[in-house]
């Protein structure tokens, strides 16, 4: 029986609490694993065979090839396509492999740029594998994944077609690395197919984890020499992409370029032609051929009139896919850059000030945290609101300090498993100065004031970013979608230079007002009591007690009657109560235990009504937030959005019965809580087990 899954998100929270999740300590990829799969493959001298991602057309998928020629693929080990094959061959370079039959050049490109960095290489690709000792048909790979390293593992069987690999192929045959590392990303991404078509800067993030920028070069907000120049001295990776032409196609350009292409670039380098100092930009078609023929192109005549040294230095005639070109050129050719780099030190010119990171995961759900942008004033302040606290710089770094001091990320993590069934929304976020420390800020804060950062426009892609400038203080960030209720997933990323602390300000740090009113119903008084006294000594039995049964009755066709939508309070419903309120532990409850019961349900059936504008007889989602907080709870919103699925109906609708079942649980979970909290060591963290006890 597999794990429950709030139990799994309590086991995982834990686990990367622990360390695990991370480049050293990777998470298993579908639970697979690698010890215990090569232990018993070695034990039993059987190769391995990966059912995970199975070698035949299913791993492919069907848009990559033609039917005739899937009909042909055949999987084979390197063994059978070589007679010596190695893992790697003199070392790794970008210079290995070419691009095959599946239109994945920003993966390829991405891969150029990992080549320069043999420590991140390392992380991404074990090169200790080997096909001689131990040898059993099981790699490994690293990936991170949405805010955690994973490790994917598969077995050595790949595509061929009359003996000769389909996909990216390796310059020297008997060399297998850049094969069996696209295996493994096509694994994460569900096929073949579903690495067709991507931007660079999705798999650069996938093989750092680490910060990416994104510059459009059409109108950059900082000069693309001097950043790439400070990127490459800071090892980052980046690569970058040309525009799309009027179709899909790769088009060849008069120039040499390629339209809608991947490149890596893969180095800066200023020379001096003839007195005077030329900025150029080297860069690598992941085809493996195909150049730019401009200036400073290979056979570019100007290389004659460059200084000797550089013209010994850079010019290198093969036709390899490598290429030189001006700066001014590549901002003019190219539409946008990608840097990923450990920390964006590199922004700031001879800076004494260290970036600091922090992330948070969250979630948009409909109707309760999916408020859309701020075209929806009414809802927009439903979104998760996030508190960041900037205190000043120290003085030793805020005399050099760059102009931008935050960098803030927003990612959208996918629902599915294969890459292009998954539809990204239109996503942003804006930042608010609020010096008033607080719960959730409502409506009537973001109608008065205006945002002093914000993502134009938002887009459908998997991040979006930007880079500001903020004076030490308090201030707000919203995430959201475009549009309201649109539920997903997403991850938040808050870099600064100054001491920075962030929170989520949904609430749910401060349960001050968590007691409920002791007194009885707020509208109907002593009436309202003695006529439920009066109903209880109707329906209860000889020792003055009713069991669940006869609760369900005394609520449903007295107390309730004409208030209930969906047939009333269930048996289970009515068991849970009297668990709820049976401290004298017989399985009933005693009219002393029946009184409390019933004022409470009175008071949350006021409550009910009152929050209930739209008088349907149920609470939608929005309106269940403010019925939680009229009976004096704060709740954070991943708590909301566990009650919404655990007690709301599919059409995002609470009625009244499942309400006051909701409330109830609530009110006892937080005493019995409190009294265990101060009694004795409680292993589950409080929100652990509201989770859990608001769950089960």
């Amino acid at each position: 029986m597999p794990t429950p899954g709030v139990c799994m998100n309590i086991i995982n929270a834990r686990r990367k609490k622990n360390g695990y999740g991370t480049p050293t300590n990777p998470e298993r990829f579908l639970n697979q694993d690698y010890v215990q799969l090569k232990q018993y493959c070695l034990a039993k001298r059987v190769r391995y065979v990966d059912d995970m991602f199975p070698p035949d057309k299913r791993s492919i998928g069907d848009e990559v090839l033609s039917p005739s020629d899937l009909a042909r693929v055949e999987w084979l080990r390197p063994h059978k396509i070589v007679n010596t094959p190695s893992f790697t061959v003199s070392g790794v370079s970008r210079f290995d492999f070419g691009q095959g039959m599946v239109g994945n050049c920003w993966f390829l490109a991405s891969i150029g740029a990992l080549t320069f960095q043999s420590f991140i290489l390392g992380q991404v690709v074990p090169l200790d594998q080997r096909f001689d000792e131990d040898y059993c048909g099981l790699f490994r790979f690293r990936f991170w994944r949405y805010g955690r390293w994973v490790e994917v593992i598969v077995d050595d069987k790949v595509p061929t077609i009359n003996g000769k690999l389909i996909f990216v192929h390796s310059k020297d045959p008997n060399e297998f690395w850049p094969a069996l590392l696209e295996k493994a990303y096509a694994k994460v991404c569900g096929s073949y197919t579903d690495m067709n078509a991507g931007t660079p800067s999705e798999a650069l993030m996938d093989f750092t984890g680490v910060i990416h920028i994104c510059v459009d070069l059409s109108k950059p907000l900082l000069d693309p020499w001097e950043l790439m120049c400070r990127a490459a001295q800071s090892n980052s990776l980046m690569a970058c992409g040309t525009p799309q032409g009027e179709t899909s196609a790769n088009t060849v350009l008069p120039n040499g370029l390629v339209q809608g292409h991947a490149y890596t670039v893969t180095g800066v380098k200023q020379i001096i032609c003839q007195g005077k100092t030329v900025n150029l930009v080297r860069l690598f078609n992941p085809w493996g051929k195909g150049e730019w023929n401009g200036d400073w192109s290979d056979r570019s005549p100007l290389w004659k009139m460059a200084r000797p040294e550089d013209r010994e230095l850079c010019l290198s005639a093969a036709d390899d896919g490598e290429f030189w070109m001006p700066v001014e050129d590549f901002c003019k050719f190219y539409s946008d850059l990608d840097i990923c780099c450990m920390c964006p030190d590199f922004l700031d010119e001879g800076s004494e000030c260290h970036w600091k990171t922090s992330v948070y995961e969250g979630r948009w759900v409909a109707g309760t945290t999916a408020g859309g942008c701020m075209n929806y004033p009414d809802s927009f302040w439903t979104n998760p609101q996030y508190r960041v606290t900037i205190e000043k710089l120290p003085s030793d770094c805020a005399a050099k300090q760059g102009e931008k001091n935050m960098f803030v990320s927003l990612m959208q993590k996918p629902d599915k498993r294969n890459r292009r069934l998954v539809k990204n929304l239109h996503i942003g976020f804006a930042i608010y100065e609020d010096e008033e420390y607080g719960g959730k800020l409502k409506a009537s804060f973001f109608r008065k004031n205006s945002p002093v950062a914000v993502t134009k426009p938002y887009l459908n892609a998997r991040e979006v970013m930007e880079l500001v400038t903020l004076k030490p203080g308090e201030y707000l960030i919203v995430p959201s979608t475009f549009s309201p209720n649109e539920t997903a997933s997403f991850i938040l990323t808050i870099i600064s230079k100054s001491e920075t602390h962030v929170h989520e300000n949904s609430g749910g740090h401060n349960y001050e007002h968590m007691e409920v009113d002791e007194h009885g119903p707020h509208k109907n008084g002593e009436d309202e009591a003695e006529k439920n006294r009066t109903f209880f000594r109707q329906f209860s039995d000889k020792y003055e007690e009713v069991d669940a049964e006869q609760l369900r009755v005394i609520l449903n066709e007295k107390i309730l009657r004409g208030n209930l939508k969906n047939g009333g309070f269930s048996s289970d419903a009515c068991r849970s109560m009297v668990a709820l309120y049976d401290t004298s532990i017989t399985g009933k409850l005693n009219g002393e235990e029946f009184i409390r019961l019933s004022d409470r349900i009175i008071t949350y059936k006021d409550i009910f009504n009152s929050m209930d504008v739209s008088q349907t007889g149920t609470l939608s989602l929005t309106e269940l937030r403010n019925a939680l907080m009229a009976t004096g709870k704060r709740i954070n919103d991943e708590m909301l959005n566990l009650m919404a699925v655990r007690y709301g109906s599919s059409s995002g609708q609470m009625s009244l019965e499942n309400f006051i079942s909701l409330v109830l649980r609530f009110d006892c979970m937080y005493q019995i809580f409190g009294q265990l909290s101060d009694g004795m060591t409680v292993t589950l963290r409080e929100s652990e087990w509201m989770y859990l006890s608001m769950y089960t």
